[in-house]
C-alpha cells in the first residue's frame, strides 16, 4: 500500500489495477515459499491474473493511451532468444513472469508492465473477464497442444478453474463430448454449467476403474486427455484412459517424480505432452470473449476488495468456490 507509484520506462505503461484473480500458485507461494526451483527469498507481490486501466504511457508506446482498459499478459521475454524467434517465448529461460520469484506480481494499486504485453479490451469485455484471460489462456494452450478438433472425445481430469477452462475451450474447438472427473460434487456441478457432457465423482476407484468409467460414458476411449491435477493416480488414469494413438497433455503440476505406466503409453503410441503456461493466446481469448463465443463469467464465485486480500487468500486455500477475484480499485463499485 505504501510503495511509491512506479514510473514507466519508454516501452512500458503504468496501470491502475482493477481486477486480479487468485491462482493456486499464489496460494502455494504464500504457504510454502517455493514451487519447484522457484524459491521466494525476498518479499514478493503476488498476482498474475489481471486487468486494469492505463494511467501513463512511456515515450515509445503508440498503441495505448491513458484511459484504455487492458488485460495483462504476465510473461514478458527479456531477450530475443531462439524460443522467441520460433514463437514459443513462454519457454525462454530468462522470461519475466509476474509473481514468480524474484519478479513481483500485480496484486497492488499501481503496476507498470511492458506495453507489448498489455492488450486493449473491447467495450463489451469486462475487467473481470480481462483478468480471466490468464487462466483461459492455459486452456487454449493446452487444447491446442492436445490437438482438439471437430468431433474430438475429450477427458478432462480435475474440475478446478483450469479443468473448467479446458472444458470451455475444448467445446469451443469442436469437441463432441467432454467427460470430467473430480472429488468434489459442487465442482462437477460447475463443470456441467460450463458445458461438460459427463461428470465422474471419484471416490476410491483405481486408475484403471476411472479409465473404464470414462470409456463407458463416452462410448469409446477418448483421443485426448487433459490432466489438470498433477496427482499421480490421475496421471495414471489419464494414460489408461487415452485411446491408442491419442494424446495426454499434462497441465497440473505435482511432485517432481511420479510413477506411471509408461510402457502402456509407449506400446499404444499415446503421446504425452507437457505445457508451460501459454503463448500467443491473448488476442485469441479477447476475440472469443468479445464475440461471446466463450463465457467465463460463471467461474467467478467470490469477490473481495484489496483490503481483504488475506480473507480472499484464505477462501482460496480452503477450496471454496471456483475463482476468487480481488478488486484493486476502491473507486469502482461495479460487480
Amino acid at each position: 500500500e505504501n510503495r511509491p507509484i512506479p514510473e514507466p520506462g519508454p516501452n512500458e505503461v503504468l496501470l491502475r489495477m482493477h481486477s486480479v484473480g487468485i491462482c493456486g500458485s499464489d496460494v502455494h507461494y504464500w504457504q510454502h515459499g517455493r514451487i519447484g526451483d522457484f524459491v521466494v527469498k525476498d518479499p514478493m507481490v503476488l498476482g498474475h491474473e489481471a486487468s486494469g486501466t492505463v494511467v501513463k504511457v512511456g515515450s515509445g508506446v503508440t498503441h495505448l493511451k491513458p484511459g484504455d482498459r487492458v488485460a495483462v499478459e504476465p510473461g514478458v521475454p527479456r531477450e530475443m532468444d531462439e524460443f522467441c524467434k520460433t514463437g514459443r517465448y513462454n519457454l525462454s529461460p530468462t522470461i519475466f513472469f509476474c509473481a514468480t520469484p524474484p519478479d513481483d506480481g500485480n496484486l497492488c494499486r499501481y503496476y507498470k508492465h511492458s506495453a507489448s504485453y498489455c492488450y486493449k479490451l473491447p467495450d463489451n469485455v469486462t475487467f473481470e473477464e480481462g483478468a480471466l484471460i490468464e487462466p483461459l489462456s492455459v486452456g487454449i494452450h493446452a487444447c491446442k497442444r492436445a490437438g482438439v478438433t471437430l468431433g474430438s472425445k475429450v477427458f478432462v481430469s480435475g474440475s478446478g478453474p483450469i479443468g473448467l477452462v479446458n472444458v470451455l475451450v475444448a467445446k469451443m474447438m469442436g469437441a463432441a463430448a467432454v467427460v470430467i472427473t473430480d472429488l468434489s460434487a459442487s465442482r462437477l456441478q460447475k463443470a456441467k454449467e460450463v458445458g461438460a457432457d459427463f461428470t465422474i465423482q471419484v471416490k476410491n476407484e483405481t486408475p484403471q476403474e476411472v479409465a473404464s468409467k470414462v470409456e463407458s460414458l463416452l462410448g469409446c476411449m477418448p483421443e485426448i486427455t487433459v490432466e489438470c491435477t498433477g496427482v499421480e493416480a490421475c496421471i495414471q488414469a489419464g494414460i489408461y484412459a487415452t485411446r491408442s494413438g491419442g494424446t495426454l497433455v499434462l497441465v497440473g503440476l505435482g511432485p517432481d517424480m511420479v510413477t506411471v505406466p509408461i510402457v502402456n503409453a509407449a506400446v499404444r503410441e499415446v503421446d504425452i505432452r507437457g505445457i508451460f503456461r501459454y503463448c500467443n493466446t491473448w488476442p485469441v481469448a479477447i476475440a472469443l470473449l468479445a464475440s461471446k463465443r466463450i463465457n467465463v463469467k460463471p467461474l467467478v464465485t467470490h469477490r473481495f476488495p484489496l483490503e481483504k486480500a488475506l480473507e480472499a487468500f484464505e477462501t482460496t486455500k480452503r477450496g471454496e468456490g471456483v475463482k476468487v477475484m480481488l478488486k484493486c480499485d476502491p473507486t469502482d463499485h461495479n460487480p
